[in-house]
């Protein structure tokens, strides 16, 4: 008699999946593939099915057979020319090397849309987890992706109507550490130029600033401007911030792109507020331009420690991880 004693346990089939969801194996695939056709009620119950037999879809089944797969972990980051998303990138990847995983990483260029399809692209490539720097305000979509057994960690910028893990910077203490900095220098026209207006790092950081200017004398309302996410479109906006009859005397800069733009343009004018940004490029340091930031470093690595955990432990709660902010003064606000 032949001993099964440690013998592996069969993978869960998508046959499996159908037959307990009481559907085709046609609609069971379209429902785990995302495709828009099928009716949500059905995609729920297969989605359910497939959670209850910890079903993992394995459509790269024979590129991992023929060994030209590797495990790997998906990050998803909004735009490859911000050199944040390569200092995160750099962090998830020294946390998962060692555990003999390498990274995949793909650009969104802050597309829901995109994201979408490059989220579905790295689970059918058979990518262990992906962490994401989302583009989307609804991450319900994503359960589809933990049902097939795929965690999903949030870097950056949180889950939104989804139990996820989440790692994220404190910035609504960031904003509130640039208004006091700027208060007690004496400023008192304080402009702010921001981010995507839909972004939570944008948000959180106005939520800040406002808790420290509102109840001062400060005029910061009027002097906000929003969209600029680029270097281009940041300029534009210290361009028209300037050529006000009552300029502002010191300028805060939402991202390190922003702040680019900004000293671009003051650096052509005649102008000379005072500036501060967000984030720590490593020109800035150079230039001797305050900044708030964190730590990018434990930022990735502590998304992919909650994505490893993740893979081991698929019953924990959902944790939310907050990495904080601290104020670097140089000489672009403490000069004069």
């Amino acid at each position: 008699m032949t001993s099964h004693e440690g013998a592996a346990t069969p993978r869960p089939t998508l046959a499996q999946v159908a037959a307990r969801a009481g559907v085709s194996l046609k609609t069971a695939s379209r429902a785990l593939g995302g495709e828009s056709y099928v009716s949500d009620q059905t995609r729920s119950i297969v989605l359910a099915a497939a959670a209850a037999l910890d079903y993992q879809r394995n459509a790269a089944a024979s590129l991992l057979a023929s060994g030209r797969l590797a495990d790997s972990i998906g990050l998803i980051t909004g735009d490859f020319t911000n050199p944040f998303y390569s200092a995160l990138a750099q962090a998830v990847e020294d946390e998962i090397r060692p555990r003999g995983m390498h990274l995949s990483v793909a650009n969104s260029r802050e597309s829901a849309e995109q994201e979408t399809r490059v989220a579905r692209d790295l689970a059918d490539r058979q990518t262990k987890a992906v962490i994401t720097v989302s583009a989307m305000t609804d991450h319900s979509d994503y359960a589809q992706l933990q049902a097939r057994g795929i965690p999903v960690v949030f870097v950056d910028r949180p889950a939104e109507n989804l139990a996820a893990d989440s790692v994220v910077f404190d910035n609504r203490e960031g904003g509130r550490l640039v208004a006091r900095h700027l208060l007690e220098g004496g400023h008192r026209r304080i402009a702010f130029i921001g981010d995507y207006a839909w972004l939570p790092t944008y948000r959180q950081r106005l939520a800040g600033m406002g808790d420290a200017l509102d109840g001062s004398d400060a005029a910061w309302r009027d002097l906000l401007r929003t969209d600029a996410h680029d270097v281009a479109s940041s300029r534009e906006c210290v361009r028209e911030l300037l050529s006000l009859d009552d300029a502002p005397t010191a300028i805060v800069a939402g991202n390190n792109r922003i702040l680019l733009g900004a000293m671009e343009e003051i650096t052509a004018s005649d102008a000379s507020p005072a500036v501060i940004g967000f984030d720590d490029p490593e020109w800035a340091r150079v230039l001797g331009i305050s900044v708030v930031t964190g730590d990018v470093e434990e930022l990735g690595r502590c998304a992919a420690r909650l994505a490893l955990s993740r893979l081991g432990d698929r019953t924990r709660e959902p944790e939310s991880v907050v990495v904080p902010m601290r104020l670097i003064e140089r000489r672009s606000t403490t000069a004069g």
